[in-house]
């Protein structure tokens, strides 16, 4: 089971998210649920690096313990990337850092080395992160790895939510992968006061498995079949 969520989001509160997270794993009992772009922090393009054994991401732990998830989330880390955190009960680690950054992200973050997969019970997960969706070459890359899903990291405006949907169908259309995508909802900062929410899964004929709505909190889930 995969859920994609969208989580209510303090701007630089990292605690206060932690425990928007960890309410959102308990809720989902899904094996992976992916977050958004800079999910710990909003997307907040000044926020202080966050290292994986940062003591207040035990709450975070703690509810991937009780559940058995991994959680994808995402934090600025050490060496200036944007980073996807893969959590789950015993830590926390950086699973994949941003390859294409956007003009404002480059002015501090560094483009992530590579593209990366996450294996979860045998299955393959090709992580991305926001503008990396819409470059055809990470897709490309990643998928070329072997993997049965795409899982995105993303923040859009609310104006501009059909561009990560038309993402979403060209990935999982040209590559025969599910995509799953988590999308913010509500306010992160850094100019969103509105972002787009609607995260969804898509299955490899780019039809729509499940769709959320627009609000902070909500989330979906596919069982992988």
């Amino acid at each position: 089971m995969i859920a994609v969520a969208q989580p209510p989001c303090v701007a630089y509160d990292v605690e206060a998210n932690v425990t928007a997270h960890a309410a959102l794993v308990r809720a989902a009992t899904a094996r992976v649920v992916v977050f958004p772009e800079l999910s710990l922090t909003g997307y907040q393009l000044d926020a202080p690096a966050v290292d994986p054994s940062d003591p207040r991401l035990r709450p975070l732990v703690e509810a991937c313990a009780e559940a058995g998830t991994i959680a994808l989330v995402g934090t600025p880390v050490a060496g200036e990337h944007i980073a996807t955190l893969a959590v789950d009960g015993a830590g926390a680690r950086v699973a994949y850092r941003k390859m294409w950054l956007g003009a404002a992200e480059s002015r501090r973050f560094t483009p992530g080395p590579s593209p990366a997969v996450l294996d979860v019970d045998g299955w393959r997960l090709g992580l991305a992160i926001c503008k990396d969706t819409g470059i055809a070459e990470h897709a490309a890359r990643t998928c070329a790895l072997g993997i049965d899903v795409y899982a995105a990291s993303i923040v859009d405006s609310a104006a501009e939510a059909a561009v990560p949907d038309a993402r979403a169908y060209r990935i999982a259309t040209t590559h025969r992968v599910v995509v799953a995508v988590a999308s913010f909802a509500g306010s992160t900062g850094g100019g969103y006061a509105e972002a787009a929410g609607r995260s969804a899964v898509w299955a490899p004929d780019g039809s729509m498995l499940a769709r959320a709505g627009v609000a902070p909190g909500e989330f979906v889930r596919v069982a992988l079949t």
